[in-house]
């Protein structure tokens, strides 16, 4: 009983695998790349590669691959930068090279900051109401000198720093 139900879905797997892939067109199974595999990384902390930056040689590189093994001194200059691209996709003053990517992201931090204070201002202007009366210079003197008079907290607040006698703040 185990047995026939374990094959059941192992070929019904198989099966909807199969048609689920030649629904899609594919003739077969799409060969995926293989991260297993060392691959080519330009980087000032790796200084070799593990391998080389081309992989698949042309027939004017691989004759140039060829005249390698004799003596450098029968290389051309444009020869020996040809195998160093080979190699290699970046020298290392390539790669310290600084690049303008500051000015994008300085540009769109101050983007967003302008658009920030548009937004600020757009709700301060439509969505805020006036300022409420409770801020006016004659409110707060007014709500001061009812605190005072009702003497508000006289052993350390508002009422112990006002002195009654002379009518002023204590200094």
């Amino acid at each position: 009983m185990l047995a026939s139900r374990a094959f059941g879905l192992l070929g019904r797997r198989s099966i909807s695998t199969s048609l689920c892939l030649r629904a899609h067109g594919h003739a077969g199974v799409v060969k995926a790349e293989d991260y297993t595999l060392p691959s080519y990384v330009d980087r000032r902390d790796v200084p070799l590669p593990e391998v080389a930056f081309v992989r698949d040689l042309s027939a004017q590189q691989k004759a140039l691959k060829e005249k390698e093994k004799a003596s450098w001194s029968a290389l051309s200059v444009d020869e020996k930068v040809e195998l160093y691209r080979m190699k290699f996709n970046e020298t290392y003053a390539e790669m310290n090279k600084g690049t303008n990517e500051w000015k994008t992201i300085l540009g769109g931090v101050l983007f967003f900051l302008g658009l920030t204070g548009v937004i600020l201002i757009w709700q301060k202007h439509f969505m805020y109401g006036a300022i409420p009366h409770t801020f006016s210079e004659e409110w707060l003197s007014a709500q001061t000198k009812r605190m005072l008079d009702m003497r508000v907290n006289p052993v350390e607040g508002i009422s112990a720093q006002w002195d009654f006698d002379k009518n002023e703040w204590k200094k």
